[in-house]
């Protein structure tokens, strides 16, 4: 049989992950593939990226949405373990597990609505309903699914880890993105004491101009004193401009507030924190490509 969607290998994941016990997901994937009675040559079918199998493709789906859902929890990278949801589950659907099944809960539901939309209709079971996409249009509303939830779980790691680190990732993203000349130029003038971190970077290789820097790693929203504070330190700082950096957000009062000083200053909030670490590679990799091609025209007008 070929490779199903990744939704059929839901409940031969938990299946395997019935015992309780923290299982690699080499183990998940050969146990489902058992279950499955998957060939030899289904489980070594490559993605047309060359990148992975697909079976680990549809593992990997599989995992994360039952992760998000609550099913399985993650003590490791690359390690899950089945939670109480999750045995509950097989009890449940013995027969299969889906999307639907998964949208009962609270936690996948807010994932979904952070993703801003839910999984194309490319990754869902098969129906027999036409398509409705185009495949470059497919391939277009998958790749941004990818992009948000890879987003999502970026910042995740920032939460997790230390001020330090968070310190470390910002200044790194903006010398990537071409401020202060290198990480060695760009410096940190002192800590918060609440996991943020105040610094002054160049605004071109030149050192022409400073701008003074400010990013903490909230889970509140910044509101309009600590940003009365930041406007108030650019001066002392010797800087006329300003970015403040949060993996939160601004509360609405802080743009208002803003209009009315001479200061310029930028807002980056936890999303646009997450897009610029992906756009100018901070803290991801390039896992696989894609080059769509078409007919050279002029090739074969040349006659």
């Amino acid at each position: 049989m070929a490779v199903p969607n990744y939704q059929v290998f839901m409940v031969p994941i938990l299946s395997v992950a019935r015992d309780g016990i923290v299982h690699t997901t080499a183990d998940f994937e050969a146990g489902a593939a058992d279950l499955l009675k998957l060939s030899v040559d289904d489980r070594a079918e490559m993605l047309s990226s060359g990148s992975m199998t697909v079976l680990r493709d549809r593992v990997g789906w599989a995992f994360y949405h039952m992760y998000r859902a609550g099913l399985l929890d993650r003590p490791a990278r690359g390690r899950y373990v089945i939670t109480p949801r999750g045995q509950q589950a097989l009890q449940d659907s013995p027969q299969g597990i889906d999307q639907k099944y998964l949208k009962q809960f609270a936690s996948y539901r807010e994932y979904l609505t952070k993703s801003k939309e839910a999984v194309p209709s490319s990754t869902e079971a098969p129906t027999n309903e036409p398509a409705t996409q185009t495949p470059q249009g497919a391939i277009e509303a998958a790749y941004k699914v990818l992009q948000q939830q890879l987003a999502a779980e970026l910042l995740e790691q920032v939460m997790a880890k230390s001020p330090a680190f968070f310190e470390d990732l910002v200044l790194k993203l903006l010398v990537k993105m071409g401020y202060g000349g290198s990480e060695q130029d760009a410096r940190v003038t002192g800590r918060s004491g609440d996991g943020g971190i105040d610094g002054l970077i160049n605004e071109v290789r030149l050192g022409l101009d400073r701008i003074y820097v400010q990013a903490k790693r909230w889970q509140n929203k910044v509101g309009t004193p600590e940003m009365r504070d930041f406007v108030g330190s650019l001066a002392g700082g010797g800087a006329h401009k300003g970015v403040f950096i949060t993996t939160s957000g601004f509360q609405p009062g802080v743009s208002e507030y803003l209009r009315g000083v001479q200061h310029r200053v930028v807002l980056i909030d936890g999303p646009r924190l997450a897009e610029l670490c992906i756009q100018f590679g901070v803290g991801v990799l390039v896992e696989g490509a894609y080059h769509i091609k078409r007919i050279d025209l002029s090739f074969f007008e040349a006659e």
